[in-house]
C-alpha cells in the first residue's frame, strides 16, 4: 500500500520550510548563552514553521523509551517522513563520535540510524558520563566543559536550557517529526523543580506525551496510574495515551485492566508490545545482554563487565556472529577458560583496574595470558594492559598519582587533559606470531580518550587516519593487544578475521566464508525493520498520528 493511500484519512504533517531572507535568523553554536534570552529561543515557534514533536516518557529506566523511540523513527521513515530522534539529557557511558568530532549519547545514535539519518549531536546536547558514584563529566554540545557532582549540577542545569532549546529548534528546521524521549520517570519529585528532560522539556517545545510502562516488572497499572496522579494538572494534560510494554501472553486477558485504565485515568492505551528480543543497542548498563548466555559455540570470548564499563556496544557485533559465544565476567568463578579474554572501556581506568585485582580478575587473566589466550584491551582496557598509568593532573582523581599497570604489554600510559575525540579509518599493521592473520585487514571506528600510550618495544597494532592525518594505534606483543578503537567490531573483515584466527588456532575448520557473512550494517537494517513491524503491528498508528497533527 503506497503512503498516499496509507496516509489519506489522516492529515500530513507539514513540512519544515526553510527560514528565509532577515526574518528568522539561524542561530550560531558559537554564540555564547548570554547573548541569548531563552525566551526568545523558546518563542521562536512564532517565526517559523516547526516540525511537529511527540514525546515518549517513562514510568521508570529501562521501561523501553529508547527501544519505542527507535521504532517510531522507522516507522515514520518508512512512512516517508523526515524523522529525528532528540533527548536533551543523557546519562550513560555509552558514547559515539560523530563525523564533526562532537560526542553524543550512543541511544540517539542507534535512534538516528533507525530514522535513517545521520547522527548529530544536536539530537543529544548533554551527555553526562557518571565518573563516580555522585559525579559525572559534563558534555555540552558534544564537548567536554568539566566533571561536576551531581548536587552542583543540579544547581545548574537550568542554565542549560539556552543550548537545549538551540539544538531541538535546529532539528524543527530539519525534519518533518521529532521522537522525544525522557529520562527515567517525569514522577520523580525531588528532580521536578530543575526538569530539563521530562515534563519540563515537554511544555518547552509544546509537545504532546505518551507514557510507556514495563509489565515484565510487575504492577504496570499502578506504574502508568500512579505516574499520572502524581503529575500537575496540566502536566496531565500533556499525556495523550498509554504504551504497555514487554507483554508476554495472550492480550485478551489484558481487557479488564485496559478497562480499569481508562476509567481510571481517561487516558487510552495506544498499544500492548510484547516480549520479543530485537538487537539494538542499549541505553546503559540495565542493558539485558549482560544476563544473555549464547550458549555452547566452538570459540568463547570472555568480556569483562567492568564497575564502569563504556561503550559496551562494541560488543554487539560479536555477539551476532555465527560460531562464536560471547558472555560477560564479573567474578572468577564466570572467566572459565576462553579462547580470548576483553578489557573493554571504562570511564575511571585506575579505579577499575583496582576492582579486577580486589576480584581475583588480574591474576586469572594473567594466567590465560602465560597459556597463549589472546587478551585484548580497548581503550581503558588496553591502558591496564601497560606497565604504569600516570595521572598527573588528577583527570581520574588525585592530582599525581602513579599505578601499576598489569604490565603484559610494554608501554606505560600518561592521562592528559585534553580529550582526543575522532573518527578513523585505517589498516592493521605487520603482526606477528598467532596474531598475524589480522595483518592488512581495513577497520573503522572513533577514539574518545584521556591519555597517550607509548613504549618503545610495543608493535604497533594498526596505522589509521583521521582528518588527513596518519597515526599509529594501539600495540601488540605475542598474544596480547591494545587499541585506542571503539567500534572496531563493526569493521566485517577485521571481525571474520578474529573469528577465523580464534578457530585456526584451536585447529579447527571455520566453516563460515565471507560470501555467507550477513553485514553489520545488513544485520542492523533487519532489526530496526523487525522493530518497525512491532511497534507498528502493536500499535494504534491512526491514532499516534492523530496526536503529533493536535487532534488526539
Amino acid at each position: 500500500m503506497g503512503k498516499s493511500e496509507k496516509m489519506e484519512r489522516i492529515e500530513k504533517v507539514e513540512r519544515v520550510n526553510k527560514p528565509e531572507g532577515n526574518n528568522t535568523k539561524r542561530i550560531n553554536e558559537t554564540e555564547t548563552a548570554d547573548k541569548m534570552k531563552t525566551n526568545d529561543l523558546i518563542n521562536n515557534k512564532n517565526k517559523i514553521k516547526r516540525a511537529r514533536a511527540i514525546m515518549v516518557q517513562g514510568t521508570m529506566s529501562n521501561a523501553g523509551k529508547s527501544f519505542l523511540v527507535a521504532g517510531l523513527c522507522r516507522v515514520f521513515a518508512q512512512d516517508g517522513y523526515k524523522a529525528a530522534p532528540f533527548k536533551s539529557q543523557n546519562m550513560a557511558l555509552n558514547s559515539y563520535i560523530t563525523e564533526d568530532g562532537l560526542e553524543m549519547g550512543r541511544a540517539q545514535v542507534m535512534q538516528a540510524e533507525a530514522a535513517g539519518i545521520e547522527p548529530h549531536v544536536n539530537m543529544n546536547p548533554i551527555l553526562l558520563k557518571p565518573t563516580t558514584d555522585v559525579g559525572s563529566q559534563v558534555i555540552l554540545n558534544g564537548r567536554v566543559v568539566g566533571n561536576m557532582k551531581a548536587v552542583e549540577y543540579f544547581k545548574k542545569k537550568r542554565d542549560f536550557i539556552p543550548d537545549i532549546m538551540r539544538a531541538y529548534r535546529q532539528l524543527e528546521e530539519e525534519y518533518d517529526i521529532i521522537v522525544i524521549e525522557g529520562a527515567g520517570s517525569p514522577a520523580e519529585i525531588n528532580l521536578k523543580a530543575c526538569d530539563i528532560v521530562n515534563m519540563g522539556l515537554a511544555e518547552l517545545v509544546d509537545a504532546p506525551v505518551i507514557l510507556v510502562g514495563d509489565i515484565d516488572r510487575g504492577g504496570v497499572f499502578a506504574q502508568l496510574v500512579g505516574t499520572l496522579v502524581l503529575l500537575e494538572e496540566k502536566e496531565r494534560e500533556r499525556v495523550k495515551g498509554f504504551v504497555i510494554n514487554k507483554f508476554r501472553g495472550d492480550k485478551t486477558i489484558l481487557k479488564p485492566g485496559l478497562d480499569m485504565l481508562y476509567e481510571r485515568s481517561q487516558v487510552d492505551t495506544l498499544g500492548v508490545i510484547p516480549y520479543e528480543y530485537v538487537d539494538i543497542d542499549d541505553e546503559d548498563s540495565l542493558s539485558e545482554r549482560f544476563e544473555r548466555d549464547g550458549g555452547y559455540a566452538p570459540v568463547e570470548i570472555g568480556i569483562i563487565k567492568l564497575p564502569r564499563i563504556s561503550n559496551f556496544t562494541d560488543f554487539a557485533p560479536l555477539e551476532c556472529m555465527d560460531g562464536v559465544r560471547v558472555y560477560y565476567v564479573e567474578k572468577v568463578s564466570q572467566l572459565k577458560n576462553p579462547d580470548m579474554v576483553i578489557l573493554p572501556g571504562t570511564k575511571n581506568t585506575m579505579s577499575d583496574l583496582k576492582w579486577l585485582r580486589e576480584h581475583g580478575l588480574e591474576a586469572a587473566i594473567k594466567k590465560l595470558a602465560s597459556s597463549g589466550k589472546v587478551i585484548m584491551g580497548i581503550c581503558g582496557g588496553y591502558q591496564m594492559l601497560g606497565r604504569t598509568l600516570q595521572d598527573i593532573y588528577g583527570v581520574e582523581g588525585e592530582a599525581g598519582r602513579v599505578m601499576d599497570g598489569m604490565g603484559l604489554l610494554p608501554m606505560d600510559t600518561r592521562f592528559t587533559e585534553k580529550k582526543v575525540r575522532t573518527r578513523v579509518r585505517g589498516k592493521i599493521g605487520e603482526l606477528s606470531s598467532i596474531l598475524e592473520g589480522w595483518n592488512h585487514t581495513p577497520i573503522f571506528g572513533y577514539e574518545i580518550h584521556m591519555g597517550i600510550s607509548e613504549g618503545d618495544a610495543l608493535q604497533p597494532f594498526s596505522c589509521v587516519e583521521a582528518e588527513d592525518n596518519q597515526f599509529l594505534d594501539g600495540g601488540c606483543f605475542e598474544n596480547i593487544v591494545g587499541t585506542y578503537i571503539h567500534g572496531i567490531w563493526e569493521s566485517d573483515e577485521f571481525r571474520q578475521a578474529l573469528v577465523k584466527l580464534l578457530y585456526e588456532k584451536k585447529g579447527i575448520s571455520y566453516g563460515y566464508g565471507t560470501e555467507d557473512m550477513v553485514t553489520y550494517e545488513e544485520y542492523k537494517e533487519m532489526q530496526y525493520n523487525k522493530l518497525a513491524d512491532l511497534v507498528r503491528n502493536n500499535m494504534n498508528m491512526e491514532k499516534i498520528y492523530d496526536i503529533i497533527n493536535g487532534k488526539g
